[in-house]
């Protein structure tokens, strides 16, 4: 019978080894033997013990950069009736198309945050627009495959069909992986801020984001959810960016719905809540909306280690049916701000500048919105309705418009941005609130 020639007999070698170990001689025979044999047990005398390993140094960590990166933010996602129309389709909604030309700018920015003005509808109910608003549930998926990261939440609207869509909104944010800061669905929640953690230069940058409104459009918070809707005041922010930092927070953005509609400057009541976060040290950049028409840019004194508070104090409109048909001109061209960040290897992380670009609606061809600095250099889509509605003459008076209120911009230099910003890195991770 053939034998394996791996397991077969085969005349051993004999190899006689003299071992002298503390002075005793031993005899061990060395045999060849099969994988799968088990190994002989040689005889011999005890060995001397081992010397013991020599400590080694811990690995040395990457080191850690100087980093430069971008917060981006629009004005307000007001989906009126005839927006909603646009985005009808054959199962369901989609504004996507609407909001293309822009996806650059939310998709280049390190951090994007929008304004989600109203809340959703339920899903047995039939998505509306003013008064009483109710978006389509298909709208937080589109934002967030246009780039969005978050969106602030609270708004004079957020109540306008009851606490079950505001809870259902969150919902609905959290399954596509947006973040929310403005409402809440307990007062854990509300007490939280929202925290967006970005991976830059050999380390994990936390940016905070805190929100609230001036009220509810008169409907009353429920006695039973009195923590739902988050109401401005300065010394609540102020705790909230605190314990954010405490936590870990490297920057604090507060995003605030405030001021009076279709004003083209900050109030009283804005200056004095904004001097008042400026005062308390705690929080770098303030996005305002709600007024519907841009508003300038400026730095405050104060902010962390007397570095100065930026704010934004209103970016307008993004989706929306609003211009000089129904309102005043300024409705139709908002704004994308991009705060340029940096963070060096030693020292804080700290805002630095800003930046704005217009972004107008073409209300009649179909509710896209476009970059304006786009059109008027002739980059100019073929579905564009420029015979009446967007003609020449109609883009130079809205870019007139925005430069107007941008010149009256104070504290640092602001200049208009007419490329999309480029991400520097992985996209940030949303850390859920609840």
């Amino acid at each position: 019978m053939p034998t394996n020639p791996r397991r077969g007999w085969l005349i051993p070698a004999i190899l006689t080894l003299i071992v002298i170990i503390g002075g005793t001689v031993a005899l061990a025979l060395s045999l060849p033997r099969g994988d799968d044999d088990p190994a002989p047990t040689p005889t011999t005398a005890p060995t001397a013990p081992a010397a013991e390993p020599s400590p080694s140094s811990p690995p040395e960590a990457d080191p850690v950069e100087d980093v430069v990166f971008t917060i981006g933010a629009t004005g307000d996602v007001l989906p009126h009736d005839t927006p909603i129309g646009e985005a009808r389709t054959t199962d369901g909604y989609d504004f996507t198309p609407m909001l293309e030309a822009t996806r650059p700018w939310s998709s280049g920015a390190d951090l994007a945050l929008c304004n989600m003005e109203v809340p959703l509808s339920l899903p047995d109910e039939e998505p509306t627009g003013y008064p009483l608003f109710g978006a389509p549930d298909q709208l937080p998926g589109n934002l967030a495959d246009l780039g969005w990261d978050g969106c602030s939440t609270g708004t004079n609207h957020s109540l306008d069909r009851g606490y079950d869509n505001l809870a259902y909104t969150l919902d609905v944010f959290d399954d596509v992986g947006l973040g929310h800061a403005g409402t809440a669905r307990s007062q854990d929640e509300a007490a939280a801020p929202q925290l967006y953690r970005l991976e830059r230069g050999g380390r994990t940058i936390t940016v905070a984001q805190l929100g609230g409104t001036y009220g509810t459009n008169g409907l009353p918070i429920p006695d039973d959810a009195p923590w739902s809707v988050s109401l401005l005041d300065a010394d609540t922010l102020t705790e909230q960016a605190r314990s954010a930092r405490a936590e870990g927070a490297d920057l604090v953005v507060a995003t605030l719905h405030w001021g009076l509609e279709y004003q083209s400057a900050p109030n009283e009541e804005q200056r004095a809540l904004a001097e008042a976060l400026a005062a308390s040290g705690e929080i770098d950049l303030i996005i305002g909306n709600h007024p519907h028409v841009p508003q300038p840019f400026e730095l405050l004194d104060g902010g962390p280690d007397g570095s100065g508070l930026w704010v934004a104090w209103s970016l307008g409109n993004f989706i929306s049916n609003q211009d000089d048909a129904c309102c005043v001109p300024q409705t139709a061209t908002g704004l994308f701000m991009t705060a340029t960040v940096e963070a060096p290897a030693a020292g804080p992380v700290r805002v630095t500048g800003m930046e704005w670009s217009a972004m107008t609606v073409d209300r009649v061809g179909g509710q896209h919105v476009y970059p304006l600095a786009a059109l008027l250099a002739g980059q100019v889509p073929a579905e564009l309705t420029q015979e009446v509605t967007l003609s020449e003459p109609v883009l130079t008076s809205r870019d007139a418009g925005v430069r107007e209120v941008m010149d009256q911009s104070a504290g640092a230099t602001f200049t208009e941005r007419t490329d999309p910003p480029e991400p520097t890195g992985p996209e940030p991770e949303v850390v859920p609130r609840s």
